[in-house]
Order: structure tokens, then sequence, then C-alpha cells
């Protein structure tokens, strides 16, 4: 059933669809932004790269009120081995959907030297895979207490068949077999996090986000350890 409901710190929502969840987030991403940029010099934000992100990524662009130009945004992870026009490439995907849309500073993922400074971000903006990954940090090789920032992780074979099924690459061959990402901890690391994770398929991920133990086994899990962070979900994937 449609609703709100806290598990441990996580602030849940789950609406009636996914298009309404993506509504509910976008309007709390974009408050926040409004008040941050009115009082903040920079604020740094970091966006996840999915389909799943698209309803929430179309009504945050037309937001009001919010001042774009002291946006920094970053990106939380991207596949190696692509030529870096491809267009399944994430910053690619994430300058058609946003970025090239806004008035906003983008700092593409390209390698791992001297990207994002160790202080944490504002905001992080995003989705849980279908077997329960954050970014590319999938399990059970994911880690809560890494001392990386960012690490090259190779994908494990759920994360590219998801790939596959989002639309993005032809067959899962196609598919690179390794990326940057930004680290459980480095995310965990921000001011705030907001998530959108929605569909049949991710019912799974988010049953285990929000009902199992708090461990690698699901790394969306960490979610329920933030003090600032909010997910939002639909009965498709919540029907409890």
């Amino acid at each position: 059933m449609a609703g709100a409901f806290v598990v441990d710190r996580l602030q849940v929502t789950v609406a009636r669809s996914a298009q309404e969840a993506g509504r509910l987030a976008a309007l709390e991403i974009a408050d926040h932004l409004r008040r941050l940029t009115h009082t903040v010099e920079t604020v740094r934000v970091v966006f996840a790269a999915a389909p799943s992100q698209s309803a929430m990524l179309a009504v945050l662009v037309d937001a009001p009120g919010i001042d774009w130009s002291r946006v920094q945004a970053h990106q939380m992870d991207e596949y190696l081995g692509l030529s870096v026009d491809a267009p399944q490439c994430f910053g690619n995907w994430l300058r058609r959907s946003l970025f090239d849309l806004l008035p906003l500073t983008f700092h593409p993922l390209v390698s791992a030297d001297g990207y994002l400074d160790p202080a944490p971000v504002d905001l992080v903006c995003l989705g849980i895979g279908e077997n329960g990954h954050l970014a590319f940090n999938d399990p059970p090789t994911a880690r809560f207490d890494d001392d990386k920032d960012l690490r090259v992780v190779d994908l494990d074979l759920t994360s590219r068949v998801q790939q596959v099924n989002d639309g993005l690459f032809a067959a899962v061959q196609d598919v690179p077999t390794q990326a940057l990402t930004l680290t459980i901890p480095r995310l965990m690391r921000s001011h705030r996090v907001v998530g959108v994770a929605c569909g049949p398929r991710k019912t799974v991920a988010v049953q285990r986000t929000l009902t199992g133990p708090v461990d690698a086994s699901c790394p969306a899990t960490a979610l329920r350890l933030h003090e600032n962070a909010s997910l939002y979900t639909d009965l498709a994937a919540y029907p409890a």
C-alpha cells in the first residue's frame, strides 16, 4: 500500500507509480537545492545515470527557483573501455538528460586522478541496482569500510545484464566488464541522499534493502545507516 514510513534511519515513500515516485523525489531534491543555492556559493551534487532516474530528472530540470549556476555536478560511476563519445557512457547520458539543459558546471568522471576532493558533497541522487548495488558497488565485494573514495571494479554479471534490460546495450557481451565507481563510504559521506528505485525488476532489491541485514550482500542497505537519506519507490517494487 502507498504511504511513508521509516526503516532504521531511512525515510521511505511508496508511491502508486514510478512516475509519481520520480515526481516526489524531484520535489524533495529541488527544495533542497533551492535552499542551498540561495545560501551556499558552490553546491556539489552527485548524480546516478540510469533510466530509473528519468522520471525524477524530467521534473527536476523544470523546477523553479534553483540557481543552477552554483551547482557543480558529478558522476558516481562510469564504464571503462568505451569511447568517450559512446552514447552509453554515463556522462553522455547525464548530459542528454540534465546537464546540457541547465547552466551548471559538469565534472565528467574520466579518471581516478583528482576526481572530487574528500570533503562531503551536498547531495547524492542515486538508484538501486537489481542486485542491490549502489553505483557500481556490487555484492558481495562492496565494502562499507572501503578506505578509498574511488576505485576500479569488475562488474557483476547481474549488473551487466541490467544494462541490457535497461536498453543501453544490445547484448551482455557488449557491456564493459569494468568501471570506475565512487565507493559506499564516499557516497554515504554526503550531507543528503535521495534515492529512486521503482518497477517489478527492483522488487527483490528494494525488499532486501528495507528488510534484510545491513551488509554487503545488499549494498543499498547502507542507506539505512545514513542520517539524512530518503528512498522513493512504487507499488510495483514494494507491494507489501
